[in-house]
C-alpha cells in the first residue's frame, strides 16, 4: 500500500491507489493495450481484453472516471483513453510489487517534460521519482524537436513519456557504469524513474561561489568527458547540474542526448558551452578563456558509448553497418576458421558443378576456347585476395578485391558464363599458367589493376584518407559494405542454381520475378543461364 510519507501540496494524490483492486487496474491494463492502436479504446475491446469472469466492466470504468484515472470522449467516437494520473498508477503499481516504491513524499521538481518527487523504498532509503510528461501546452513542439517517436507517425503523449523514460534510463545505466558524476539508476517503468537522491540543489540557485573558476573548470571538462566517449548533452546548463556543499557536482536530465555523429553536433556540443559561460558571466562575473573544441574531443576520443545507447544520430543504417563492420573485421587467431569456411565452400563449389555437369549430360565445363583449367577454388580466391591486400600494404584496394573475390567465386562455382564475371574480372590464383588462352590473361589484367588502384591509394597521405576520429566510419565501413556485396550475390547465385536445376530434373519449369531487385536480378540472371542448357 501506498501511503503519503510528506507533508505539503501534492499534484499527484496517490490516497485512491490504495482502494482499488485487483479487477480495477486489470480494466486500466486493458485500456492501455487497447491505446496501441487506438485513440480512444472502445467499451467491446476494453471488456474484451480484461476478460473478468463476473463481467461489472462498466461498473469499474465508473470507478475510474470518477478518480480521473480515465478520460471518455464520445464527441466523434465513443471510447475511453488513459490520463497521466491513470498512467502513474499503473507505474507505482509496478513499483510496489517490486518494493522499489513503498510511500511517496513532496515535490522537489517540476518542469516542461516532468515532474520529480521524493519516494522511500521497502527499506527506509530516501530515493527519487521521476514522471515524465511529456506534452504540456509550454512544449507541445517536441514531437519536431525530440526523435522519440522515430519513424512512427503520430503517437499518443504518454508513449512518447514511455520511450524519454527508456532512454533516460539508458543513459544513466552507461553513464553511472562509466563513472560519471550522474544519479545511480535504481529502476524504471513505463514513464517512470526511480533513481538515488542527490545531496545538492540546482546550479541555477547558486549566488555566490567561493571558487567560481573550479566549478568552471570541471564543468567544461564534463562537457569534454561526454563527446570523447561519443555524447553531448544537449542540455548542459546551471538547471541540470546539481551542486552540492562540499563542491562536488552531479549531471541530471538526460533524454535529448545525442551522439557526436549528430548531423548538429557541433552546434549542440557549442551551444552547451557558450551556456555555460553566459551564466558564469552573469551570476559570478567570470570569464575565461579556456573552453573545450569539438575537433580535438573527437580527435581523442576514447568510447563510443553512443554506438552502445543508440544515441540520436546514430542511424539504423550506421548501427548496420557497424555490425558488419565487427562481423568481417579480421582477429588475430582467425585463419584456422577461415581455412575451414574455405573447405565448405570449396565442397559446395564441387556440388554446384557436379550438378551442372548433370544438366549438361556430363560434358565437361571449361574456358571458351574449350581449354582444360582447373578452376580457381574459392578459399584459393580469398586467399589470393589477402595476399594481393598485404603485399600492397593499402586499405584502399578492397573495391578492387572485391571484385576479384566475386569472379573468383562466380569461377569457383561454374559461372564463367555469367555477365557479372565478364564486366568484373578476378584477381589470378598462384600458379597459373601464362600465354594458354585469352581467358588466362583476365586474372592478370585484374592483378595489374588491382595494383594499379593500391599504388595510387598508397600514395595518398593522411589527410586525404582521413586519420581523425571518424576516418574508421568514412572507410572502412564503406569498404566492408563494398566487400560484402560479393559473397551475398554468390549466395543467392547459388541457392537459385540448385533451386533451378533440382526443378529441371522434376520437369518443372522454374518461375521468374519480374520485380527490379539485386536479388530479383541475380536469379532471372541464373535462370536464363540453366534454361539455355536444357530444354523446357
Amino acid at each position: 500500500r501506498a501511503r503519503d510519507v510528506g507533508a505539503g501540496a501534492m499534484k499527484f494524490d496517490v490516497n485512491a491507489l490504495r482502494y482499488l483492486t485487483r479487477d480495477d487496474f486489470r480494466v486500466l491494463t486493458a485500456v492501455e493495450m487497447g491505446m496501441k492502436n487506438h485513440d480512444l479504446v472502445p467499451v467491446e475491446l476494453i471488456t474484451q481484453i480484461a476478460a473478468l469472469r463476473l463481467g461489472g466492466v462498466g461498473k469499474i470504468i465508473s470507478t475510474l472516471l470518477r478518480h480521473n484515472l480515465l478520460h471518455h470522449e464520445r464527441k466523434h467516437f465513443d471510447g475511453y483513453r488513459l490520463t497521466y494520473l491513470g498512467y502513474d498508477y499503473l507505474a507505482l503499481r509496478t513499483f510496489l510489487a517490486r518494493e522499489t516504491v513503498s510511500g511517496i513524499g513532496r515535490q522537489i521538481g517540476v518542469g516542461k517534460e516532468s515532474d520529480i518527487y521524493v519516494v522511500q523504498n521497502g527499506e527506509g532509503e530516501e530515493l527519487v521519482l521521476k514522471l515524465h510528461r511529456l506534452g504540456r501546452t509550454s512544449f507541445r513542439a517536441i514531437k519536431n524537436k525530440r526523435d522519440y517517436h522515430s519513424h512512427r507517425g503520430s503517437p499518443s503523449w504518454l508513449y512518447l513519456s514511455r520511450l524519454a523514460a527508456m532512454k533516460e534510463n539508458t543513459f544513466l545505466k552507461i553513464l553511472h557504469e562509466h563513472g560519471f558524476p550522474v544519479p545511480r539508476p535504481v529502476d524504471g517503468n513505463r514513464h517512470g524513474l526511480v533513481m538515488s537522491l542527490v545531496d545538492g540543489f540546482p546550479l541555477t540557485q547558486v549566488r555566490e561561489l567561493d571558487d567560481p573558476e573550479t566549478v568552471y573548470m570541471e564543468m567544461m571538462d564534463m562537457i569534454e568527458r561526454f563527446a570523447r566517449h561519443g555524447l553531448i548533452h544537449g542540455d548542459f546548463n546551471e538547471f541540470n547540474v546539481l551542486i552540492s556543499k562540499d563542491g562536488q557536482l552531479t549531471v541530471i536530465d538526460f533524454p535529448q542526448m545525442v551522439s557526436t555523429r549528430h548531423p548538429n553536433a557541433r552546434m549542440y556540443f557549442e551551444r552547451d558551452v557558450n551556456c555555460v559561460r553566459r551564466f558564469f558571466r552573469k551570476r559570478f562575473n567570470f570569464f575565461s578563456e579556456r573552453k573545450p573544441d569539438f575537433e580535438e574531443c573527437l580527435a581523442e576520443r576514447e568510447k563510443d558509448l553512443d554506438v552502445t545507447v543508440a544515441a540520436s544520430g546514430w542511424t539504423y543504417k550506421m548501427a548496420k553497418e557497424f555490425d558488419r563492420f565487427v562481423e568481417h573485421k579480421p582477429e588475430a587467431g582467425e585463419t584456422d576458421d577461415e581455412d575451414s569456411e574455405d573447405d565448405d565452400d570449396d565442397q559446395d563449389g564441387d556440388e554446384e558443378e557436379s550438378d551442372e555437369g548433370e544438366l549438361e549430360g556430363g560434358e565437361k565445363s571449361g574456358d571458351a576456347a574449350g581449354a582444360e583449367t582447373e578452376p580457381l577454388s574459392a578459399g584459393a580466391a580469398k586467399a589470393g585476395v589477402a595476399a594481393a591486400a598485404a603485399a600492397t600494404g593499402a586499405q584502399a584496394t578492397t573495391e578492387a578485391a572485391a571484385r576479384a573475390y566475386q569472379a573468383a567465386m562466380a569461377s569457383a562455382l561454374g559461372a564463367e558464363g555469367e555477365d557479372s564475371a565478364a564486366a568484373d574480372p578476378g584477381a589470378p590464383a598462384d600458379g597459373s599458367e601464362a600465354g594458354a588462352d585469352e581467358s588466362a590473361k583476365v586474372p592478370a589484367a585484374a592483378e595489374s589493376d588491382a595494383a594499379s588502384e593500391a599504388g595510387s591509394a598508397s600514395g595518398r597521405d593522411a589527410e586525404s584518407v582521413g586519420d581523425g576520429p571518424n576516418a574508421y566510419l568514412a572507410h572502412d565501413f564503406a569498404s566492408v559494405a563494398t566487400r560484402s556485396r560479393a559473397p551475398q550475390l554468390d549466395d543467392i547465385r547459388r541457392r537459385a542454381r540448385r533451386d533451378f536445376t533440382r526443378k529441371v530434373r522434376n520437369g518443372q519449369r522454374p518461375t521468374k520475378s519480374s520485380r527490379n531487385t539485386v536479388k530479383s536480378r541475380a536469379k532471372r540472371q541464373v535462370a536464363n543461364e540453366v534454361a539455355g542448357k536444357s530444354d523446357w
